[in-house]
Order: structure tokens, then sequence, then C-alpha cells
């Protein structure tokens, strides 16, 4: 027996025939947008490396154990725009060197690929690690270096990140300019630093302070500031904090 849709139009047409004109297909869409994608990506990286983050290579080991060569790291710009660099701040910053000049292909270049961390910044760029501040007076005995504040009261640093190879070379007191920072590097027998011909960096050359290790994935992490002349209660609360924040990582 035969039902009533059987031998309509509709039933008829039903199986050979689409509801409705099928849409059209672009399948170059994708390659054709990819372009103005790569465009956008390249323009949101280079707004960020010029205002608000660098990666940095690591091109020698005058920051081991914290930074040995080969590590990336990146690079706050914004830090020092809104106060002043702070005692224990690893920071990036200009050598005050004259540049060979570079053509306008070798600057986008170099623009890019610094600005990934593919290549190194090269020698104009440092990274070292803020032992006085303005005004103050540097020196070092034995390997230990001792701050006289603008106050006039004096403060021994306690330097947990150096590296095992002391520097047992004196460095006569030496008062920081106004407006310029003593950078040492944390591997001090190996270090071009603020106590050589580099001499102390100016607040303009500061380009930006280094707050994360992201490369090789192993050896991730934050970088911790010291906390010079702290009180003994107030250490011992520091490394209560330090040790849970041990052990969450750890977990």
């Amino acid at each position: 027996m035969r039902t009533p849709l059987e031998g309509s139009p509709l039933q008829a047409e039903w199986p050979d025939k689409p509801a409705g004109a099928p849409p059209k297909r672009e399948r170059l869409r994708f390659f054709k947008e990819l372009p103005v994608l790569v465009v956008i990506a390249f323009g949101l990286a280079l707004l960020m490396k010029t205002f608000l983050l660098q990666a940095f290579w690591i091109p020698s080991e005058s920051m081991e154990p914290v930074l040995i060569k080969g590590d990336r790291v990146l690079v706050n710009k914004l830090a020092f725009r809104f106060r002043e660099p702070r005692r224990g701040e690893v920071v990036v910053f200009a050598r005050e060197t004259v540049q060979e000049p570079r053509g306008i292909v070798r600057r986008a270049i170099d623009f890019l690929t610094e600005g990934i961390g593919a290549a190194s910044p090269g020698e104009e760029d440092l990274i070292k690690r803020i032992v006085g501040l303005p005004g103050e007076t540097v020196e070092m005995t034995d390997g230990i270096v001792t701050v006289t504040r603008t106050d006039g009261s004096k403060l021994t640093l306690d330097e947990p990140y150096i590296a095992d190879e002391r520097d047992l070379r004196p460095f006569a007191p030496f008062t920081v300019p106004k407006g310029s920072y003593f950078m040492m590097g944390d591997n001090r027998a190996h270090s071009e630093d603020s106590r050589f011909s580099l001499g102390p960096a100016k607040r303009t050359q500061m380009i930006g302070k280094a707050f994360v290790k992201v490369w090789p994935p192993k050896r991730w992490d934050l970088f911790d500031v010291p906390a010079y002349g702290v009180s003994e209660a107030a250490s011992a609360v520091l490394l209560v904090i330090g040790g849970v924040r041990l052990r969450r990582r750890a977990a």
C-alpha cells in the first residue's frame, strides 16, 4: 500500500537533488588571508618589542650561575618608566660606544631577530646586576662588596647568587655619579662591569628589567630581587616565604 508521500514530487526528487543551491567554495581563502595575518602578527611583535617586552640572548658567562651563555630572558621595558631602578635587580642596558652606521635593511633584520631572541643584541647591550645607586660609594675587599649609602650608613652585601669562584681583587672606594648606577656581573672574576672601563651605567642607558628566564625550558625561572640589609626576623620571614614558593613550584 502506497503512502500519501510516495509518488509526490518532494519524495521523488529528494534522494537525488539538494534542498538548495550548494555554497560557493573558497578553497584559497586561507592562503589569501595568510599574508595579512603574518603582517598583523609581526606588527604586534614589533609593538611589544618597542614598548613592552624584549627577548634577550645571554652572550657570555658574566652572569653565571644565575644566567649561563645561551639562556634567553624577557625584559620588561616599562619597569623604569614609572620608578627608579633598585639595588639587586638584573638589568639590560646599552653600552655607551659609537656604533658603525647600519643600512636600513640591516637595521630591519636586527630589529626583528633581536626582538624575538633569535640573535644577540650585539656588543652595545649588556646585562648586569645593580649594586650601587646614585650618590653611593662602592668598594670591594676579599670578594665582599660594601656600599656606603647617601646617609652615611654602610651596607655589606650578602650575595648568595654570585659564582663560587670569588674575585679577590680589591676595588677602591668609588662614588657613583648622580643619575648613574654601579653594575656588576654575578660571575665577578669573569665580568666586564662598572669596576673597569665600562664604568657606571647612566639612567638613560637602561633598556629594562629582566624578570623571567624563558629558554631553555628546563631553566625557566623568575628573577628574585635580593633583600639587602634586612633584620634577622625579616630574613627568617623571607626564607619561609621562599621555601613555600619552592615547594609549590616543585609540586
